[in-house]
């Protein structure tokens, strides 16, 4: 263990490890927004800090060590050689208070995200990827860009008790109670709303509507727990040897 790693309250590390992993998919993904938009993570202990990334820095340059802790208010937590952004933790911060299972919080701005949160029926139930994910989806007004504390409350109630969110105008959003469990929840969504905008140039009216009480079925089929466990013991080890197979430094 180095020196930094022994300086970090147990489990730090490993949970520094996961969020730089999330943060190189992102941008493996082609879903990253320049420096822009944000993946946090609860530190676990008592204290109310997070793990978030230097606004310096890409999201394909981020290692476990380069991601700063901070405080409910998105203010760094000892010193650090990277700014961070206050006002881009607004949305997180209310998540990760509100809720005890939300370990991690990850938002996109990607266009497929966007060109869906735009549409008046939001997201539809065509495709196996969106009825897995649709039931879990919950909807929030956008009141402009993300800066105004008072918005926190309202972003708790709309999320409710679900674990997606569809930002209206403006993208996506998961939790989850692991990392691995909100990027997993996150790719259901992003390649929901990538197969719908695909799906729309056929025309609306042109599209095959799934039987009556399918998407029921595949929502008991797809339950919040389940999709964790496949997460973390499946999904989430494949994707890291994945990333150590083309680059590990997001262990550093």
């Amino acid at each position: 263990m180095s020196a930094t790693e022994s300086a970090m309250v147990p489990g730090e590390w490993d949970r520094r490890v996961d969020l730089a992993a999330a943060y190189r998919l992102v941008a493996l993904q082609g879903w990253d927004d320049l420096i822009f938009t944000h993946l946090s993570a609860r530190v676990p202990g008592p204290e109310h800090h997070f793990l978030i990334n230097p606004y310096d820095m890409m999201f394909e340059e981020i290692t476990a060590s380069s991601l700063v802790k901070i405080d409910v208010e998105g203010n760094p937590v000892g010193p650090t050689d990277h700014p961070v952004n206050p006002a881009g933790f607004t949305i997180h911060s209310a998540i990760h208070m509100a809720r005890d299972d939300a370990q991690a919080v990850m938002h996109l701005h990607t266009a497929y995200g966007q060109a869906v949160s735009a549409m008046e029926f939001g997201l539809l139930p065509h495709t196996q990827t969106a009825m897995i994910a649709r039931h879990d989806v919950a909807y929030h007004d956008y009141e402009g860009i993300a800066t105004d504390l008072d918005e926190r409350e309202r972003l708790v109630r709309d999320l409710g008790t679900k674990d997606a969110m569809i930002l209206r105008n403006h993208g996506t959003l998961a939790v989850g109670d692991s990392v691995a469990a909100a990027f997993l929840r996150l790719y259901f969504l992003e390649r929901a709303c990538e197969a719908q905008v695909m799906m729309l140039t056929a025309g609306k009216e042109n599209l095959n509507n799934p039987p009556q009480g399918v998407e029921a079925k595949v929502a008991g089929q797809s339950n919040p727990t389940d999709l964790s466990a496949l997460a973390e013991r499946l999904a989430w080890p494949a994707l890291l040897r994945k990333l150590d197979r083309i680059d590990s430094g997001f262990r550093a």
